[in-house]
C-alpha cells in the first residue's frame, strides 16, 4: 500500500497543472453542494419556523356534526329528499384529561396543550373586532406555541382576569398593556379582561384576531365549564406530523389534523426546493466525476511507458489499479476540503448580507458538521468511482506494447 500511494502522489506532482485544474473543479463542485444545501436547509427551516410559530404540529378535535337527512316514505319506500347541514356548535372532548396524559407518552410527542377555543368579539369603547378566543394553561400553551418569547410589550401572564392579545388587535382597538377590554363570545354575555401583554407572532391575521385567556376563564366564557374543544400537540420531528396524526386518529376515533395537511401548498413548495437542490447536486457530481475520469485517462496515456516498466519489473495489475484509485481519492479529498472551506465562507457571507426586522438573517444558512463530513466522504467516493475505468485500463496495458510506444 505504501508503494502504490507513493507512486500515486508522484504522478500527481509530475502533472501539477492537471492536478491543480481538476482539484479546482472538485473544489468548486463541493463548494456549490455545501453552500446550496446549507442555504436551502436554512430557508426551509426559517419558513417552517415562521409557519409553525402560530400553530401546533397536530390538532385533535371532534368531527363535525353530520348532516341530518330528511326522509319521507313514498309507496312504501324511504326517499332522501334533502340534507340539512346542521349548525356547528362548540363541543367538549370527552375525558380530555385522560386523553392528554395518553398523548404525552406517545413516541415523538414533545408537548400537549388542551385548549378551549371559539369565535367572539373584542370590544373597547365603540370599537369592536371579530376575534378567536384561545384559552389554555399558560405553561402548556407556551410549550406548543412559543408565545412567551413573542411578547413584545408587557409580560407573559395569564392570571385571573388577564389576557394576551396581538399587536394588530391592540392597534385596531386602541388598547395597550394595562388597559381593559371586553371579550364576548358569539352567543352569551361577555367579560372584562386586563391586557397583560402584547405578542407578535409574525402573522398579521393572527396578530389581529387572537385573544389568549386562562383556561378556566375561556371555559366559562364559551359556556363549556370543565371542557376543551381541541388538544394541540407539538412533536420532536415536525416532518413526522402526518404519521403521528394518523396513529392518534386511529387510536382515539377523533380528528387529528397535521400541519402538513393544512399547509399543502407550503409542502409542495418545500418538496420543489428539495428536488431542485438534489438535481443540481446530481449534475455537479456527474461533472466532477467526468473531470476526474478524463484527467486520469490522459494520465494513463502520458504515463504508459512508466506503467509498462512497472509491469515489466514485476508490479501486479492490482498495484497499478491502486495507483490510479489513490489518485482519484486524493483529488476528491483535496478538492472537497478546499470546497468545504469555500462553501462555509460563502454561507457566512450570505448571512451577513441582510437581516429581517426581528434580527434574524435574511438568508439563513444551515451548515452542520454532518454536511461537511458527507461532502468529503461523497467526494472521495466519487473520485474512486471516476478513477475505476482509467485504473482498469492502466492495469490491462501490455508491458511490451506500452514500452515500445512510449
Amino acid at each position: 500500500m505504501i508503494t502504490d500511494l507513493f507512486l500515486a502522489l508522484r504522478f500527481l506532482r509530475e502533472g501539477r497543472s492537471q492536478t491543480l485544474l481538476i482539484a479546482s473543479g472538485v473544489m468548486l463542485g463541493s463548494a456549490v453542494v455545501v453552500f446550496l444545501t446549507g442555504l436551502l436547509a436554512g430557508l426551509q427551516s426559517s419558513l417552517i419556523e415562521r409557519t409553525l410559530g402560530s400553530q401546533a404540529h397536530v390538532v385533535i378535535h371532534l368531527p363535525r356534526d353530520a348532516a341530518s337527512p330528511v326522509r319521507q316514505p313514498e309507496d312504501g319506500q324511504v326517499i332522501l329528499r334533502q340534507a340539512v347541514e346542521p349548525e356547528q356548535r362548540l363541543r367538549s372532548i370527552a375525558s380530555w384529561q385522560t386523553l392528554s396524559r395518553r398523548l404525552e407518552v406517545v413516541p415523538g410527542v414533545d408537548a400537549v396543550s388542551p385548549i378551549a377555543t371559539g369565535p367572539g368579539l373584542a370590544l373597547r369603547g365603540s370599537a369592536n373586532r371579530a376575534v378567536v378566543i384561545l384559552a389554555g394553561v399558560p405553561d402548556r400553551v407556551d410549550r406548543v406555541i412559543p408565545l412567551r418569547d413573542r411578547v413584545v410589550e408587557g409580560r407573559y401572564s395569564l392570571g385571573g382576569g388577564e389576557a394576551l392579545i396581538g399587536v394588530g388587535l391592540a392597534e385596531d382597538l386602541g388598547v395597550g398593556v394595562g388597559d381593559v377590554l371586553r371579550v364576548r363570545p358569539a352567543q352569551g354575555p361577555g367579560e372584562r379582561f386586563r391586557v397583560a401583554g402584547l405578542f407578535d407572532l409574525g402573522n398579521r391575521d393572527v396578530n389581529r384576531r387572537w385573544v389568549v385567556l386562562p383556561l378556566r376563564s375561556g371555559q366559562t366564557l364559551l359556556s363549556m365549564p370543565g371542557g376543551v374543544t381541541d388538544i394541540q400537540v407539538r412533536l420532536d420531528d415536525v416532518f413526522g406530523a402526518d404519521a403521528v396524526a394518523d396513529r392518534i386518529a386511529a387510536s382515539t376515533g377523533l380528528v387529528a389534523d397535521s400541519w402538513m395537511r393544512t399547509n399543502e401548498q407550503l409542502m409542495v413548495g418545500l418538496r420543489g426546493q428539495s428536488d431542485s437542490g438534489n438535481l443540481i447536486t446530481l449534475f455537479v457530481v456527474i461533472a466532477v466525476a467526468m473531470g476526474i475520469s478524463s484527467v486520469l485517462v490522459v494520465s494513463v496515456v502520458q504515463k504508459s511507458g512508466e506503467i509498462g516498466i512497472l509491469r515489466a519489473g514485476g508490479a501486479s495489475r492490482a498495484l497499478v489499479m491502486r495507483v490510479f484509485l489513490w489518485q482519484g481519492a486524493a483529488l476528491g479529498l483535496l478538492g472537497s476540503l478546499l470546497g468545504c472551506a469555500l462553501g462555509y465562507g460563502l454561507g457566512k457571507l450570505f448571512e451577513s448580507l441582510g437581516a429581517n426586522p426581528d434580527g434574524t438573517p435574511q438568508f439563513p444558512v444551515e451548515q452542520p458538521t454532518t454536511l461537511f463530513v458527507a461532502t468529503v466522504v461523497g467526494s472521495v467516493l466519487v473520485g474512486l468511482a471516476a478513477a475505476a475505468w482509467p485504473a482498469r485500463r492502466a492495469a490491462n496495458l501490455d508491458p511490451v506494447v506500452a514500452i515500445r510506444n512510449a
